[in-house]
């Protein structure tokens, strides 16, 4: 008996695409997802794992005529052979037959052959460490000299995407990314600050840079002071920043919008696409061509819903202006949603953004240095919608809010519970600092394409105190 064969991307799509003829698929795309991953963790200053993983998974998209449409059928698995690549062919055909005609049918993107084609998926390895990793080992020995306690994980990975469809397409595409997560804690294990930073090789991460930081952090706590809950002025570090508005990046759904399910809703019907959102000069933009902030240059859904269409595999991304001068420019659509709601264009999801204010300079230290009095919060977390038609949001602080007096840090204060909508924050803030690349705590592991200016906010809505730490 003949053993399974794990076959390359391009034969598993090309030997896909027939199968899928053969089982009589008026259309078809497969998309072909290559993973290498490696990792570093480390705890009570001392290294305590590392790995290297690879994983691949297949997605079939098959159409089929439906009555007066097109019906399609999706169905993903992963570690594909040879021999279950026509169980899993056959399983979205007749997933299809199965579906009424799909609402958001369109003919299949056309296309050739993209450059690379041919090419292996790329990987990774812990050399990408290589830098990284000595640094590593003597910030770890520093801290344990100095009585203070690191903690973290440093992950990198390297996403290879294959795309064909019955249409002629033939897309590759790599994207490596990687980040890592510190947390730096006090030898009584009574205060704690956390910093994290995203990359694409490792190459431009500090690990002796990330530990000073830590350990001013943890300075600034030598002096702990109460604070009542209630509305501060608060410097909100990019990191933070990003924290709220990756939320908002998501809610800019066109569908949700025209059905009014979101604070980009009009209270009469429909989108408020030309409104002024913010009376300063905010920017959210993105572009699959960010320098340092790469994503892929073509659509990829394995799976329709809001905004997003299987039938628009492929589709070219370009920049995008999402709110230019404080107007709301563009919602995601797919080309069914674009038509559904009379958006002027059609403008899929783009992994990336980058948040701006017209002529902001200046740090973090620049906003904490013009604040009399008011709190300086690192990082926050557990961030959970309570109001999807304002886009309030509820969370915790944690590992590091600190008090500023005079233009200084003067010690860390207790952490709150806030309630406060991105949409508000950026309405309200009266500073900010020049935009840089930022890694969210709360959803960078999952999006890490991000940057964010420093935010002064007036009057951040810390609602309750925390007993988190």
């Amino acid at each position: 008996m003949t053993s399974p064969i794990q076959l390359s991307p391009q034969d598993t799509i090309e030997r896909g695409l027939h199968l899928a003829a053969a089982a009589g698929a008026s259309g078809c795309v497969v998309l072909v997802s290559e993973t290498s991953s490696a990792n570093l963790r480390w705890a009570n200053n001392t290294l305590t794992t590392n790995g290297v993983m690879r994983g691949s998974r297949v997605t079939v998209i098959a159409t089929v005529g439906a009555g007066e449409g097109t019906a399609a059928g999706v169905v993903g698995r992963s570690s594909v052979t040879d021999v279950s690549l026509q169980d899993l062919v056959s399983a979205a055909v007749a997933a299809a037959r199965e579906s009424s005609p799909a609402e958001d049918a369109r003919p299949l993107v056309e296309g050739t052959v993209g450059e690379g084609w041919g090419e292996e998926p790329d990987e990774t390895s812990v050399n990408v460490y290589a830098d990284f990793a000595p640094a590593l080992g003597e910030t770890l020995a520093r801290a344990t000299k100095e009585s203070r306690w690191l903690y973290g994980f440093a992950d990198h990975e390297v996403v290879t995407l294959y795309v064909g469809s019955s249409t002629g397409l033939r897309l590759r595409q790599s994207l490596p990314r990687g980040f890592v997560s510190a947390t730096g804690k006090s030898g009584d294990l009574s205060q704690s600050a956390w910093a994290g930073a995203a990359t694409r090789d490792f190459r431009d991460i500090d690990a002796l840079a990330i530990d000073v930081e830590l350990t001013r952090r943890l300075g600034w706590a030598t002096r702990t002071v109460s604070v009542e809950a209630g509305r501060h002025p608060t410097v909100l570090p990019p990191a933070a920043v990003a924290d709220l508005t990756t939320f908002l990046f998501w809610e800019l759904d066109g569908r949700d919008a025209y059905e009014g399910r979101s604070v980009f809703s009009k209270p009469s019907g429909g989108t408020r696409l030309g409104e002024t959102l913010f009376p300063q000069p905010v920017a959210l933009h993105s572009d699959p061509q960010l320098a340092g902030l790469e994503t892929l240059p073509f659509a990829v859904a394995r799976a329709s819903g809001g905004s997003s269409s299987v039938f628009d595999n492929g589709l070219a991304l370009g920049p995008t202006d999402w709110i230019r001068g404080g107007k709301l420019e563009n919602l995601m659509q797919s080309r069914f949603t674009a038509d559904l709601t009379g958006a002027p264009a059609v403008t899929p999801a783009i992994e990336n953004y980058v948040l701006s204010v017209d002529g902001a300079s200046g740090s973090t230290e620049d906003l904490v240095a013009g604040l009399e009095r008011g709190l300086l919060v690192t990082s926050l977390w557990y961030i959970r919608p309570v109001d999807q038609q304002t886009l309030l949001l509820t969370g915790l602080t944690r590992d590091g809010v600190y008090l500023v007096e005079n233009g200084e840090v003067t010690g860390a204060v207790n952490n709150f519970r806030f309630n406060e909508s991105p949409v508000d924050v950026l309405a309200r803030f009266t500073a900010a600092g020049a935009t840089v690349p930022t890694f969210s705590r709360e959803w960078g592991d999952d999006f890490s394409r991000t940057a964010t200016p420093p935010l002064l906010v007036p009057d951040f809505n810390m609602s309750s105190v925390s007993q988190a730490s």
